[in-house]
């Protein structure tokens, strides 16, 4: 896996951390001890501080690809950040300049920036207006709509169908 594409992964995981589970919004991270597991497994500190950085972050974020806030908003979070030079194996390389427990929340916010560069409206919420989760269409047309087809496509086509057979449009 490249760097980028954890990054990514990283970053989908991070925003799909507050589904809806039977009908109710839920929180990957409001348990504390599970949620320093879940940053130590994604390469963080498992630290209070750094969780309480990378759930500040999420919140923007998804606030964000919401279109619900500017990306200004991630101004703050990325107060004092540095990206350092260096030659690794002949080769430029950039290290960031940041307290470890800002790390991961950063590295989230620059994952997002790289997919809205090279990916434009790739990142995006799920269509169905009952799910939190976003998804990251990586189909040549750009036309995916849901998180999941077998979960939220299916509900919402079914609503469709069904909504037609009793409007009596039929099948």
């Amino acid at each position: 896996m490249t760097e980028a594409t954890a990054g990514e992964a990283f970053l989908l995981a991070l925003l799909n951390s507050t589904p809806v589970v039977g009908g109710v919004q839920t929180d990957s991270l409001a348990d504390e001890a599970g949620a320093l597991k879940w940053l130590a497994d994604h390469g963080g500190l498992g630290t209070s501080a750094e969780l309480r950085h990378v759930i500040e972050v999420r919140d923007l974020l998804q606030a964000v690809v919401r279109s619900d806030s500017s990306p200004d908003v991630l101004a703050a979070p990325l107060a004092g950040v540095r990206q350092v030079p260096a030659i690794t194996d002949g080769r430029l390389t950039w290290a960031l300049g940041v307290p470890p427990e800002r790390e991961l929340a950063v590295r989230a916010i620059l994952s997002w920036d790289a997919l809205a560069r090279d990916m434009p409206g790739r990142l995006r919420p799920c269509s169905n207006p009952e799910c939190r989760l976003f998804l990251l269409d990586r189909s040549k047309a750009n036309v995916a709509r849901w998180c999941s087809m077998a979960v939220c496509g299916n509900r919402i086509k079914a609503r469709r169908h069904y909504q037609r057979a009793r409007d009596g449009g039929g099948l």
